[in-house]
């Protein structure tokens, strides 16, 4: 696997702590003392709070770790048992120094492969990008353009148990985040509960409108005066995984399908990378069907 080229060195001392828990006082004074007396200096810090009575809090909060007084895992494991656990928190902890393994999913259409290998090789997503995975062979050779191995699992209605078994082989517990770039094949709940990793998807439509197929010939027939794309995380439910990021652009009546399927690959695009770049920078909670993104 190519390494991407200019990509700054990922810090090696910083730290991204992710929590919910029930909101009550004390929180952030009690995540903030751990740090200091640990000899960790924060860097960075966000909160939100669905209800300070008996709502849910949320945290984002990135730490330099150079002053860290011991090794991570005891780190760890003192912060569960003094702070975690009197709270109730659902925590964890990303060290930057340990880049995401992501591997990405395309079919035919190639914008958005495109954008994200573009975006990787410039050092704007901070990943390694181990597999490009598709159903046909129409970008095996920008794969290879990029340095990153390519594999070709065809799909038909009869042989899906089959191709989602070889998909598997290929995917299960070797990567940190898997991202359908315009993958157009749904994926079975047992392909869901096995492969191990979030699965990021990109919607071409500003949902809940148009979920499902060919969703800008409706938006045509519908006559609508904005189109747009949705990346969310990919549950067993088509189209209703929590949303991460959304953007739209208008159009008009002069706009006809064509017109609508090539304003919205910027759009799809965009969207993807947005939302891609926050999952790696662990700058997302899901929260029900629902993510706060810090």
């Amino acid at each position: 696997m190519a390494a991407p080229l200019d990509a700054p060195a990922a810090p090696p001392h910083v730290a991204r702590l992710l929590i919910s828990c029930p909101d009550r006082p004390g929180i952030v004074a009690a995540v903030s003392r751990f740090l200091f007396e640990h000899g960790a200096n924060i860097l960075d810090a966000d909160q939100h709070s669905t209800d300070p009575q008996g709502g849910t809090f949320f945290m984002r909060m990135a730490f330099d770790l150079v002053g860290l007084n011991e090794d991570r895992a005891a780190f760890e494991q003192v912060f569960a048992t003094e702070v975690a656990e009197p709270f109730g928190m659902e925590w964890s902890i990303a060290y930057a120094a340990n880049r995401k393994r992501m591997a990405i999913l395309v079919s035919r259409e190639d914008h958005c492969l495109l954008d994200l290998l573009w975006r990787w090789r410039s050092g704007e997503l901070d990943a390694d990008v181990g597999l490009v995975l598709s159903n046909h062979r129409h970008v095996e050779e920008d794969a290879a353009r990029f340095g990153v191995p390519f594999v070709h699992v065809p799909v038909t209605q009869a042989t899906k148990p089959q191709a989602e078994a070889a998909m598997l082989e290929h995917l299960a517990g070797r990567f940190d985040l898997i991202v359908l770039a315009r993958y157009m094949q749904i994926l079975s709940g047992d392909f869901l509960a096995s492969v191990g990793a979030p699965i990021v998807n990109i919607h071409h439509s500003f949902l809940p409108a148009f979920a499902g197929a060919d969703p800008y010939r409706r938006a045509s027939e519908r006559g609508v005066k904005i189109i747009g794309a949705t990346a969310h995380y990919v549950t067993e439910e088509l189209d209703a995984g929590p949303i991460i990021e959304q953007d739209v652009v208008r159009v008009s009546h002069r706009d006809d399908l064509g017109a609508l399927v090539r304003l919205g690959r910027d759009v799809e695009r965009t969207v993807l990378a947005r939302a891609v770049q926050r999952h790696l920078e662990d700058r997302v909670l899901v929260h029900e069907n629902r993510t706060v993104v810090f």
